[in-house]
């Protein structure tokens, strides 16, 4: 959880002593919209939880070519705590993007968020209404013995439940629409909540 351990330091390493800092608007515009998205779920399934946020940590990795260090980016409670690892974590001699594509970066901050609730609020999140567990992300429509192969970019990103003992998996919704397996009283509540929210803005 956002504790920084020392690297090692020679002569010609300098250890970045920065402190870990909320992400500006604009500066990870790909996680920042997968965000959006997933602090949908977080909003329809968390009542009185806000919108978790971008923290941006030192890198703690030799410097890339163009010798900028753009940090770590995690996803984080609205204090600014998180649990786990980095959405950006890249392997710089590979040539890896420091964004992926827009599904890719989905999965990674869903998956991101759901471990960073979960530890800090010491709950399950989210879960599958139907069978009272929690569920993962995957792409929609894979088997129950998927184990996280190739998968098509364009593939939308869905909470996966594992089902009963005895039954199959299923897709719970898509990343982002959780709001739309909510009993009705729920549903309409939520509504209620948001318009109130956009008429004070």
């Amino acid at each position: 959880m956002n504790s920084f351990s020392y690297d090692r330091i020679g002569p010609d390493d300098r250890p970045d002593l920065s402190e870990p800092r909320q992400a500006e608007p604009g500066e990870w515009p790909t996680f920042e919209a997968a965000l959006a998205v997933v602090n949908r779920d977080v909003m329809a399934t968390l009542p009185g939880q806000d919108a978790l946020i971008l923290m941006v940590a030192p890198s703690w990795q030799p410097l890339p070519p163009s010798g900028i260090d753009r940090g770590q980016v995690y996803v984080a409670m609205p204090d600014g705590r998180w649990q786990g690892n980095a959405v950006n974590a890249v392997d710089r001699e590979e040539g890896d993007l420091p964004e992926p594509d827009a599904m890719t970066a989905l999965t990674l901050v869903a998956e991101a968020a759901q471990e960073t609730v979960t530890e800090l609020l010491w709950q399950v999140w989210p879960v599958c209404r139907e069978h009272k567990i929690g569920v993962h992300v995957r792409p929609a429509g894979t088997a129950d013995d998927w184990c996280g192969g190739e998968v098509d970019a364009s593939d939308p990103v869905v909470w996966w439940c594992r089902g009963s003992r005895d039954g199959t998996g299923h897709d719970v919704s898509l990343v982002g629409e959780l709001a739309a397996t909510l009993p009705g009283k729920e549903r309409r509540a939520l509504r209620r909540s948001e318009r109130k929210q956009d008429s004070g803005r």
